[in-house]
């Protein structure tokens, strides 16, 4: 019998275990509650719910600004979950322990409330959490989806390779393990039966570690290995060139947007006057400040001149104009007019710039990444009620299920942004 030969069948049980093991993580990625519908109409009207008002801060199968949400029925009640998209400032300032977990976990920073949805619109959102897009996303252009969400958009998602490295090593490690039982179990056998000098010595030869680190075998792992993490790295760098999402420089004014768009809900039309007619929305002069803190000189009814309102008084007093510093930058080759955004297409401001209502400082809160732009432009429907401008575009597009969205009218053609 030859015993180098006996040995040649351990590599094919092992790689069909491999194989077992690495479907049984499959098949337990998610779990989901089974009161979530998983109809198609359902998981629709949620994605439409998830994109208008989650996919800035989440993703489904992935950390990002906030948790990843698929499974969120299994991990907690759909009761406990529908309270927490609804309100969760309130659900931590009741010292709810899961909530709080959550809200240090992200940096002590809670979601916006949204009141404003129906128990129909959170069961939708539900189901398109649980059920919706199971497949990877294909990353396009540069960027992340549309408002949403977030991204994203700053590089191939690190979790993905840290989960697949992991379940490697964890798989590797197992079949060093059976693989060490084996020799064990077999080497023990193999010493009681009547062998010739020459297998003995191959049966009980010591395990040389020196002689594995110069093997041509461990070298070319230990290569690729770094290649393989080499090569990451860049492609996340290459991604992330030019995106500048969490910008938050330091203003010559402590201008606070949550005491004002928040607090005292102005409108951001008041102070950003081209919003509306052009195609920037124009950074509110030294007068539009005046029109309030004429009056208002401090905050908290306290008494004599703010620090920061004496700076309005004095750019005003020596005709010099704020120097404010501008946040969101778009490169020269794009074009992006405010006006067709907002007073033709109706888009909210926060739908681009985020929860501006409650930023004590202001930063860039969406990537504005081309992909992300163009997320949005597929999923984004046409409000053409009312607007003669569309009604020969709707009556070309009656013929379709569908409704009718900005990519239907050409936007995704190149020179709709780039001159």
């Amino acid at each position: 019998m030859s015993i180098k030969r006996s040995l040649l069948g351990v590599p094919l049980r092992l790689s069909t275990l491999a194989m077992v093991f690495f479907l049984m993580l499959g098949a337990q990625a998610f779990g989901a509650n089974p009161d979530v519908s998983d109809s198609e109409e359902a998981i629709a009207a949620g994605k439409s719910v998830f994109n208008a008002n989650c996919k800035t801060c989440h993703k489904l199968d992935q950390k990002f600004t906030g948790p990843a949400l698929r499974g969120v029925t299994d991990r907690r009640s759909i009761e406990w979950t529908k309270s927490f998209i609804k309100n969760s400032p309130a659900l931590i300032a009741s010292g709810d322990p899961q909530a709080n977990a959550i809200f240090k976990e992200f940096g002590n920073v809670a979601m916006p409330q949204h009141e404003f949805l129906s128990d129909t619109d959170l069961e939708n959102l539900l189901s398109y959490i649980e059920y919706g897009d199971t497949a990877p996303a294909v990353v396009e252009g540069s960027g992340e989806g549309a408002a949403g969400e977030g991204t994203g958009g700053s590089g191939v998602p690190s979790e993905y390779l840290t989960i697949i490295l992991a379940v490697l090593v964890v798989v590797l490690l197992l079949i060093l393990v059976v693989l060490g039982l084996i020799i064990s179990v077999l080497t023990k056998y193999l010493n009681n039966q009547n062998l010739e000098e020459d297998d003995k010595e191959f049966i009980n030869q010591k395990f040389d570690v020196k002689k594995v680190l110069r093997s041509d075998a461990f070298v070319i792992i230990i290569t690729a290995l770094v290649i393989a993490l080499v090569a990451k790295t860049a492609i996340d760098g290459l991604y992330s060139v030019g995106v500048q999402q969490g910008y938050q420089p330091k203003q010559p004014i402590a201008f606070s947007h949550q005491l004002h768009a928040g607090q005292y809900e102005i409108q951001c039309q008041y102070c950003h006057t081209g919003v509306e007619i052009g195609k920037s929305a124009n950074i509110p002069s030294a007068n539009i400040c005046m029109n309030c803190h004429t009056h208002i000189q401090n905050v908290e009814g306290k008494d004599g001149v703010s620090s920061e309102i004496q700076k309005i008084y004095n750019a005003v007093d020596n005709n010099q104009p704020i120097e404010w510093v501008r946040i969101h930058n778009l490169p020269d080759l794009a074009y992006f007019n405010h006006s067709q955004h907002v007073a033709v297409g109706g888009i909210e401001c926060q739908t681009c710039h985020g929860p501006i209502e409650e930023m004590e400082v202001v930063y860039q809160h969406s990537s504005l990444t081309m992909g992300w732009c163009i997320d949005c432009h597929r999923q984004t429907d046409i409000n053409a009620a009312g607007n003669e401008y569309y009604d020969k575009l709707v009556q070309l597009h009656s013929d379709s299920k569908n409704s009718l969205k900005v990519k239907d009218i050409g936007g995704l053609e190149c020179a709709k942004c780039h001159y």
